[in-house]
């Protein structure tokens, strides 16, 4: 049987990268999977893939940084899907910038990245907390090695502090609804190849040398690599699992 059956699995940041992959492999399991991502056509893209493969998908466009749209997006798919019981709060991005450069530039840096990749998490938790709740869900946060270290080449003080803020956050919420039944857990990625950092590690080698003298596994991780974690965590394997982050860095942390 399935892993996820019966399941109505919600992922933000669906339409590329790590999102799109647990998104797939949600379905794979047999969750009927809902996509959001700001880049609507991607998200459409991406839904449209898990149905061609037999499996239940619908996408809809969403900014996480707006709270208002959070809530009409969770009405929608309550009204249309149905009642979700696992959400994945994956949307992000980075800008590897440190706090010496142009002051205007710092300060965007700031507030972009927190509001999407911090205040985005609890927007979306809290528009689904009622579903969750009555079906006693799963949340699974994407954290990161930078839930506990800030990795200094280059320097990404508001990275950083975001993936520590999604961290204690997870705890948090996981100490509050276990009462209600509703499990909350992380993923820690590390040195995944995503678009999202394409250009980066095209342009920057040096910056993907840091990051495997440091790995152990030696590669850098895929956005498939993130599924296994995803599911486990979404999955009845994990029923006692609950504040926990799960690793997948290559061993980042080990070293």
């Amino acid at each position: 049987m399935p892993l996820l059956q019966n399941n109505i699995a919600v992922v933000t940041g669906a339409g590329s990268g790590i999102g799109r992959a647990i998104a797939l492999g949600y379905a794979r399991e047999g969750a009927g999977v809902v996509l959001l991502d700001a880049n609507e056509a991607a998200a459409a893209e991406a839904a449209k893939e898990i149905r061609a493969a037999g499996g239940e998908a619908v996408s809809f466009p969403l900014d996480v940084r707006r709270r208002e749209d959070c809530d009409a997006v969770a009405k929608q798919i309550a009204e249309r899907v149905g009642p979700v019981s696992i959400l994945v709060n994956n949307a992000g991005i980075v800008r590897r910038n440190g706090m010496t450069g142009a002051e205007a530039d710092v300060i965007k840096d700031w507030q972009d990245i927190i509001d999407v990749n911090l205040n985005g998490v609890f927007n979306v938790t809290r528009a689904f907390l009622k579903p969750l709740r009555e079906t006693k869900g799963r949340i699974v946060n994407i954290g990161s090695i930078q839930s506990f270290v800030h990795v200094r080449t280059p320097s990404s003080p508001a990275y950083t502090a975001s993936k520590h803020g999604v961290l204690g956050f997870t705890r948090a919420l996981a100490a509050e609804l276990g009462k209600d039944g509703v499990r909350v857990n992380a993923i820690g990625p590390g040195f995944i190849a995503t678009p999202l950092n394409a250009q980066a590690r095209a342009t920057n080698p040096a910056l993907v040398k840091s990051f495997m003298d440091h790995t152990p596994l030696g590669r850098p991780g895929t956005a498939e690599d993130m599924v296994g974690p995803a599911i486990f965590l979404a999955s009845d394997l994990s029923s006692y699992v609950t504040g926990a982050i799960v690793m997948a860095d290559g061993g980042y942390r080990a070293v």
